[in-house]
């Protein structure tokens, strides 16, 4: 994937939006001190293409604009954070994270152990 130019983007709306220019990405998270957006080439990639530093964020929203890139593009966050199982912070950054707020997901999911950044159950 070629070098994307990025812009600061919007709060709002929440999820991956066209804006006619380019596509407007936003999370909320209330506890992360950093979020990274993942950028996909294809479904059957393991790897992202391009690992973009999401640097603005506003009211625990974090949020990049992409003129360059188009609807369907694929995508996921990788979230850094407090571990804090205790405080229902779980935060592990070697997980992929699918938008809470996308519109469809592409692909399949096969659940597994290794899914898990912890022992399920415990």
């Amino acid at each position: 994937m070629a070098p994307v130019k990025l812009w600061l983007g919007y709060p709002y709306p929440l999820g991956a939006t066209w804006l006619g220019n380019g596509v407007n990405f936003a999370i909320f998270s209330e506890a992360a001190t950093s979020v990274d957006l993942c950028l996909f080439d294809q479904v059957e990639s393991t790897q992202e293409s391009i690992r973009i530093p999401m640097t603005e964020h506003t009211d625990q929203v974090w949020h990049i604009f992409l003129p360059d890139v188009r609807p369907g593009q694929l995508y996921g966050y990788r979230v850094y954070g407090p571990y804090d199982p205790e405080r229902g912070l779980r935060f592990n950054s070697s997980k992929l994270l699918i938008d809470p707020y996308a519109k469809a997901i592409a692909g399949q999911i096969s659940w597994a152990d290794e899914m898990f950044g912890y022992v399920v159950g415990a």
